[in-house]
């Protein structure tokens, strides 16, 4: 939508290194990253740094009135306009390092899928380690984390740096297709069984 776009971009000036991205994902890209979700049952699917919602689009046309949706989004604006447009969803303007918190205040066990949106590659190495911290400590012992990378950070320390912590932190690690109908370009990792 061309207003996300805006409230992307403008967000994004006000705070590139929490934001991390000049738009909003594309619909291919968010059918990649939010492919583990199961057919069937009543998973819990918790999702980081959901923006203006193209991911929490897909998860909710997945789960079909299903399981129980949570997102958490830091940015107060994005947070409220992803209520306002997904009411259904259990949206938490809250930091991703409190997950297991954020679920236990719900009553709800560990998350079955966890599908991120977090700029891991503008992050610093100590908040790497405590966000995916946090996610696999709230994780089920099978669950699925994914996340993606624009292929323009692929030589960035700090991309590499969190590659090397997924295949630290989960028994399987396993790249996709890069994305190229996104803007730019991206490519997912698929993450199982939390260590």
């Amino acid at each position: 939508m061309p207003n996300d776009t805006a409230v992307f971009l403008g967000q994004f000036l006000r705070s590139p290194a929490s934001i991390g991205a000049v738009a909003p994902s594309s619909r291919r890209l968010a059918a990649a990253v939010c492919a583990p979700i199961p057919e069937r049952g009543e998973p819990i699917v918790v999702e980081l740094g959901p923006g203006t919602g193209p991911f929490t689009a897909e998860i909710q046309q997945r789960l079909g009135g299903r399981g129980h949706h949570l997102a958490v989004e830091l940015n107060e604006a994005m947070a409220g306009l992803l209520a306002e447009r997904y009411p259904a969803v259990d949206v938490a303007h809250d930091d991703a390092s409190r997950l297991s918190d954020l679920l236990a205040e719900r009553g709800l066990g560990p998350a079955e899928v966890v599908v991120s949106g977090l700029p891991w590659a503008a992050f610093p190495e100590g908040l790497q380690h405590e966000l995916l911290g946090a996610v696999t400590g709230a994780m089920s012992p099978g669950a699925a984390f994914t996340t993606f990378s624009y292929i323009h950070a692929i030589p960035l320390s700090s991309a590499r740096r969190f590659r090397a912590l997924l295949a630290e932190r989960f028994e399987e690690v396993v790249p996709g297709r890069t994305v190229w109908r996104n803007t730019p370009p991206a490519f997912v990792f698929h993450a199982r069984r939390p260590r």
